[in-house]
């Protein structure tokens, strides 16, 4: 039976926030052979603790189930690559790492961050559960371990006479089961004067903008600052600065440090608190709408699709994330409203999507299909496949972003 407590607290878990229905798992792309497989649903229905505010799914697959092979590689992304150059360099100058620091990453995926830190001298280690994403890793040098990070893994770094200087940890406190075991096990390597960075999606922002389709199983919970300062103080941690960043929507990123450190909270630290109380966050009561405006978001949508296929004009998708994915099934967008999506990352070429089965094709395949419209289905990534994609200009084709309401982007606009 699935836990009806919260991950953080182990409070009961009362209170909805949104039911997006049954899913399949929004990462487990299909090879041709196993489209007429029965594939598994586990439901997509997000709570919110009434004690430490942590919103979140309950444990419905465990994440070996998940991350032991991963289809997501970060360095597809050109914008993201970037951002994490900008990154290294910024906290380089900010904690005065040198060759005697040792940074480590925890869900490094495929080195799109800690390469940055190589030609600076400073030493890296990544930590990363998928193989097969490790392997792309260690092709450019950088020393990974495979493995899910936690107390033991820890203990077992540290028995190594490992600690680190700063630990990086993007875009994984959503994707992590057992929370406390995961931040248990970063005070264990982080050394007494260490600093540790998190980025994630603003829960703020997922309710503000509408942005459901960033649920789905492997984001296990979304953050506010509030509930951030819980988990902080719960493990003697103290959270000592924040930054908010447009990444995935809208994110922000924090800094912790043990909290015998003596560091003391930045002013942006107890402003975004304020802004958030503000907001209503410290009350479930603000969680409770945003059921029917994600509906209302999925009406707009899918009446807009049919009203082009009514109207003969053809849709192809861009993109094949994890997010799409709840997009597609939660607003029953199969293949009689797309006739194919396309992604940069050569490992889902050939493929389909979980549960409404849409082919997965090189970018080349728009060029030519020639599509009247092209559905951005990572739309946090919105700026940069319009620039990528500005030539669908030449036969007239725009662009459809769905979160957080339907938008048309006509790149004949934006290059006038």
């Amino acid at each position: 039976m699935v836990s009806a407590h919260c991950r953080l607290c182990d409070s009961v878990l009362r209170h909805s926030v949104v039911d997006l229905g049954m899913s399949p798992p929004c990462e487990k792309i299909l090879q041709a052979g196993e489209i007429d497989d029965v594939e598994e649903y586990f439901p997509l229905h997000v709570l919110v603790c009434e004690n430490c505010l942590l919103v979140q799914l309950k444990n419905y697959i465990p994440a070996e189930d998940i991350f032991s092979e991963y289809g997501y590689f970060s360095s597809f992304s050109t914008s993201w690559v970037e951002h994490a150059r900008r990154y290294v360099e910024m906290i380089v100058h900010r904690l005065d790492l040198d060759p005697d620091s040792l940074v480590v990453e925890l869900a490094s995926n495929d080195g799109y961050l800690l390469q940055h830190f190589l030609p600076l001298g400073v030493p890296v280690l990544g930590v990363e559960p998928a193989a097969n994403v490790a392997k792309a890793a260690t092709a450019k040098g950088i020393p990974t371990r495979v493995e899910f990070f936690g107390v033991e893994t820890a203990d077992r770094m540290t028995g190594e006479g490992l600690k680190a200087d700063l630990i990086v940890a993007n875009n994984v406190l959503a994707h992590v089961p057992d929370l406390n075991d995961f931040v248990g096990g970063i005070v264990r390597l982080l050394k007494p004067e260490g600093t540790v960075t998190a980025e994630f999606p603003h829960v703020q922002k997922l309710i503000e903008e509408n942005q459901f389709d960033t649920i789905y199983h492997e984001h296990y919970s979304y953050y506010s600052l509030l509930t951030i300062e819980t988990l902080a103080a719960r493990h003697n941690l103290l959270l000592f600065d924040v930054e908010e960043i447009p990444t995935h929507g809208g994110s922000l990123r924090i800094y912790l440090a043990h909290a015998a450190s003596g560091r003391s909270p930045s002013t942006r630290v107890t402003e975004l608190l304020a802004r958030e109380r503000a907001a209503g966050l410290d009350s479930v009561e603000t969680y409770a709408d945003f059921e029917e405006r994600a509906r209302r978001t999925k009406r707009e949508l899918v009446r807009f699709l049919i009203d082009a296929k009514e109207a003969g004009k053809t849709i192809a998708g861009y993109g094949a994330p994890g997010k799409g994915n709840t997009l597609l099934n939660y607003c029953g967008i199969g293949r009689d409203f797309i006739d194919f999506t396309v992604d940069r990352n050569p490992y889902k070429h050939g493929r389909f999507t979980p549960g409404m089965h849409i082919p997965i094709l090189p970018v080349s395949a728009i060029d030519e299909a020639k599509p009247d419209y092209i559905l951005i289905l990572p739309w946090n990534l919105r700026q940069e496949i319009v620039a990528q994609m500005a030539h669908v200009a030449e036969w007239g084709a725009r662009f459809i972003v769905p979160i957080p309401r339907v938008q048309v982007i006509d790149p004949r606009e934006i290059a006038s």
